[in-house]
């Protein structure tokens, strides 16, 4: 949730006179009127973090830029730094988007500068993160910068951190998928080197950064053999990949990913054998301790030919025990019932007049009155959400009935990019998942020219391949996009609402949340509203946390959360 903004109408950006700071959640593209202002301002929880740009005056063609620290009552606050890149849309994700350049991969700021790069907008994405730990209170500095050699910029910087905490992990279950075969190909690597395989830990250690967890990742399953119908599964590469994710040791926070799914394995032939085999992958989740919920991914989006595969493959692991079985579908009386997750896609939960986009569409209440009352409803964004061939339909209720949802394309605003966090609160869902993070690195298409899949600019990928000859270094790097950014705001957002709730506030936590995300498709665009709504739930928060027992217990401390 963005910070608090004091706000002017400025010029055109290229007429710029001064560096201004710009609200994350407006996308600064060429020639566009901003409004900004000279200074920033940004208000952090403990467990947070918080981005905001800075539009240089005019374009870049060299940049250096002094660390950013910030003292106040604590230990000093640094700064992450990036500069903003620019992805050419051919062809618009629909009405929302239009051709041209669009800003999304986040660059170091030692990568070069491409004679293109150097007619476009000169952007900086700087991020702040208070650890939990951090003592609350005021913190400023100065962001110092020069560039083409001779122009000097001095932005002031104030943090505002706040007493309350927002839990390291994620407290709404999610699951993207990410594969070490797409890495491996869109950096050139063979996926059996060692390269590649900590490549991919990069990977996957930047999304549960931003509150995300990963299903994929090396998709090997753990080797099995067969004992007298018992399986015996060698754990030794698994658990050296899976584990820190599990366990919470891979960053200082102790953030764990929420949830984890069961690898299938072509070893188990019979269906003995299958049982028996995840059967033991359960029990070495219990054996371990890890609270990530396990879970079984049937056949994705199934068609009416594949129900009686859904159907065995659930059988096998219910019997099993200790696994959900996770089934992307909308409602059907013959697959729901075989479903412990059900995860229909989000234009399935909204009502909207025109032309039908999901062929059962149920409100979560009315859903939940249909399943069974341990099954847990997830959803997810796909071409639903945009319309799957690209640009505009040609029938303008087709095209209204695609334009307007939450979404994570690159030429769609940022408002709409953080949405699903806000929404999944409002709605009460129970977990949201989302294909692929990397899905253009498999294909013939160079990422950083083209991200048009299915209908959309963006869809399935929310990574550049950051390769020596891109960057300018001698290693391998993922990088990271705006819209990944606004994906974690809007989880933190999804946390700002819980907290409010569970400190005794769950109707203004409604009504917050319900103001920026009536529907799926009818979601505020204005980045002021935002920062309005961030102001008024974060005071709320201040005078709750202020008289509750967590404001009074010494260390770590959040409320209870259960993914």
């Amino acid at each position: 949730m963005g910070a608090g903004w004091a706000w002017v109408v400025l010029a055109a950006m290229t007429a710029t006179p001064e560096p201004m700071v710009v609200s994350p959640l407006v996308k600064v593209r060429p020639g566009a009127a901003l409004q900004g202002r000279p200074q920033a301002r940004l208000s952090v929880a403990r467990g947070e973090c918080e981005g905001v740009q800075v539009v240089l005056p005019g374009t870049v063609q060299q940049l250096k830029v002094t660390p950013l620290f910030l003292g106040g009552p604590g230990e000093a606050l640094s700064a992450s730094l990036w500069r903003e890149g620019y992805l050419h849309v051919h062809l618009a994700s629909n009405s929302e988007g239009a051709q041209g350049p669009w800003p999304d991969a986040l660059l170091p700021l030692s990568a070069p500068v491409s004679e293109k790069a150097r007619s476009l907008p000169a952007v900086l994405y700087v991020e702040v993160c208070a650890p939990e730990s951090q003592s609350p209170g005021t913190y400023r500095g100065t962001l110092r910068a020069r560039f083409n050699k001779v122009e000097h910029v001095a932005v002031p910087f104030t943090v505002d951190v706040q007493p309350f905490v927002l839990p390291a992990t994620s407290s709404l279950p999610t699951s993207f998928g990410i594969s070490l075969y797409s890495i491996a190909r869109g950096h050139g690597l063979a996926p059996a080197s060692p390269e590649a395989r900590e490549l991919l830990r990069a990977y996957a250690r930047v999304l549960l950064e931003h509150r995300v967890s990963a299903h994929g990742m090396s998709m090997t399953p753990p080797p099995v053999r067969f004992e007298e119908g018992k399986a015996v599964l060698d754990w030794s590469e698994y658990d050296a990949e899976m584990a820190p994710f599990l366990e919470g040791t891979l960053l200082s926070s102790g953030a764990r990913f929420t949830t984890a799914e069961v690898r299938d394995n072509k070893q188990a032939v019979t269906e003995e054998e299958k049982v028996a085999y995840y059967r033991a992958f359960a029990e070495h989740f219990r054996q371990k301790g890890w609270p990530a919920q396990l879970f079984f991914y049937a056949k994705d989006e199934p068609k009416p030919e594949d129900v009686p595969l859904v159907l065995a493959q659930s059988r096998r692991v219910r019997a099993a025990g200790g696994s959900r079985v996770l089934i992307t579908s909308p409602f059907d009386d013959t697959l729901a019932p075989a479903a412990d997750i059900l995860a229909p896609t989000l234009n399935c939960f909204h009502p909207r007049s025109g032309p039908a986009t999901c062929p059962a569409v149920h409100e979560l209440a009315e859903l939940r009155a249909k399943l069974p009352a341990a099954t847990q409803v997830w959803w997810y964004q796909s071409c639903n959400s945009h319309g799957c061939n690209g640009g505009p339909a040609p029938d303008p209720a087709q095209e209204r009935a695609y334009s307007g949802w939450a979404s994570y394309m690159v030429d769609h605003p940022a408002p709409l990019n953080r949405a699903m966090g806000p929404l999944a609160f409002a709605s009460g869902v129970d977990g949201e998942l989302y294909f692929d993070t990397v899905f253009a690195y498999n294909t013939k298409k160079d990422p950083w020219k083209d991200l048009l899949e299915f209908g959309g600019n963006g869809d399935g990928t929310l990574f550049y391949p950051g390769t020596p000859g891109r960057l300018g270094d001698s290693g391998h790097h993922p990088v990271q996009s705006l819209r990944l950014k606004h994906l974690r705001d809007g989880l933190e957002d999804f946390e700002y609402l819980r907290l409010l709730s569970e400190l005794g506030d769950p109707a203004f936590a409604r009504d917050a949340a319900r103001h920026l995300v009536r529907t799926g498709w009818d979601i505020r665009r204005d980045a002021r509203e935002w920062a309005l709504v961030r102001q008024v739930v974060t005071a709320r928060l201040r005078q709750r946390w202020s008289t509750s027992e967590f404001a009074k217990r010494p260390g770590r401390h959040t409320p209870k959360s259960t993914p």
